[in-house]
Formats: C-alpha cells, structure tokens, sequence
C-alpha cells in the first residue's frame, strides 16, 4: 500500500501564516532586530519559503503593515452603526478601535510604532489608513453638525481638526492601554469619550469654548468663555 500523500497547504493560507509570525516578531522585537530566520522558524516553514513568497525583509515587513491597516481601519468602519446618533456612533467607533488594538498588540506596535521609526516607505502606508479614519471621523462630526440644526455651516478647518485631535488622542489612549495592566477596551473607550464629547456635546448645541480676548496692557488677565 503506498504512502498516503499530504495535501498541499493554499498559497494564501501559507502566506497569512508567514505574516501572522512577522507581525508577532516585528511587533515583540523590532523591524531591525526582526530575522527572517525567527519569522520563517516560528510560521514553520524555511526561510527560502518566505524570500519566494514575500521576496525580502522589507517586503515582508510593508506586506504586514498593510494587512493590520486594512484590518484596523475595517474594525472602525464595521463597528459603527450609522443609524444611530452621533454619540453612539462615536462610542462605537471607539469601542471598535480599541478593541482591535487590544486584541492585536502586535500588530498596533507594527503600526504605530515600527513603521513610523524606519523610513518614508513605510510610514506612507500608516499614513494612508490615518487619514482614512480621520476622513471617518471628519464626516461624522459634520454630519452631527448638521443634524444638531444648531450649526449647519461649521468651518471645515474646524472639523478637520476636531477629528485630527479625536483620532491623536485615540491613538496615544490605545498605546497606553496595552502598557497598562487591567485597562479593558471599554473603560479607554469611555475615557476618551468623556474627554471629547463633552466638548463635541457642547459645539453641537452652539456653546463652543472661545477664547479669552486680548488684554491691554496694565490690565488684569480676562477669563476664557463659553457662548
């Protein structure tokens, strides 16, 4: 009787199994500490495998960069439901975000860290998925703008910044939530939207902060407002 033969693993299931070991050792290790012989030994194949399949190290490494963007920034756009109002949007944005970050440290270290510590080529594909979730961001709160019928024509520059700020904040919470021990997706999420939407609350009802004017010289400080 002749030897049963094995089946032969997909090429795509392979590769995923390749990038799931790179992702773990550039996210645990560093880009410049990361060897393709760890990756290769770790998705248990050789290392010729992983050169004909992913061609070099920093193929590899734009390779997985690309897949935990993609994955990121799905996690937010899947996560919220847009017929609910924008706070709940923003929450369950949040929530998605946080949640993907913490399930898959690995792969935020790879964005967050490497791939803006080790040249443009990288950095660029970061890059891209940042301004895809601000461009999420930026629609919602205009969006909310509208809806408020309080301020239908808030500046753009404005809402641009909001969701620049809202997305940097995001992503300064999510780092240190990893670091930090006990912290659960859920409480950073409910965090940040304290932090935020109290103010986003308040430029929805047309109470935004100003700020204070000018003093004249030889006059006391005047106090920051609210409309």
């Amino acid at each position: 009787m002749g030897a049963v033969k094995t089946k032969r693993m997909p090429r795509a299931v392979r590769e995923q199994q390749m990038l799931d070991a790179a992702v773990r050792t550039f996210g645990q290790r560093g880009y410049m500490a990361a060897s393709m012989d760890e990756i290769a030994e770790l998705a248990g194949v050789s290392k010729p495998l992983v050169y004909l399949y992913l061609n070099s190290k920093e193929d590899l490494f734009t390779a997985c960069i690309r897949r935990e963007a993609a994955a990121l920034a799905e996690a937010v756009r899947t996560g919220v439901r847009r017929e609910l109002p924008a706070d709940r949007q923003l929450w369950d944005g949040l929530q998605a975000f946080f949640a993907h970050t913490a399930a898959h440290p690995d792969g935020w270290s790879v964005l967050h860290i490497q791939a803006r510590t080790h040249g443009e080529r990288f950095a660029s594909v970061v890059a891209a998925m940042r301004e895809e979730i601000v461009a999420f961001v930026t629609q919602l709160i205009a969006v909310a703008a509208r809806e408020a019928h309080r301020d239908p024509d808030l500046a753009e520059g404005e809402v641009a910044g909001l969701a620049e700020a809202l997305v940097g904040a995001a992503e300064s919470l999510a780092a240190w939530a990893n670091a930090t021990p006990g912290v659960t997706a859920h409480q950073a999420a409910a965090t940040l939207m304290n932090f935020a939407w109290a103010g986003l609350g308040n430029l929805m009802e047309a109470r935004p902060w100003t700020p204070p004017l000018p003093d004249p010289p030889g006059t006391a400080p005047t106090h920051p407002r609210a409309r």
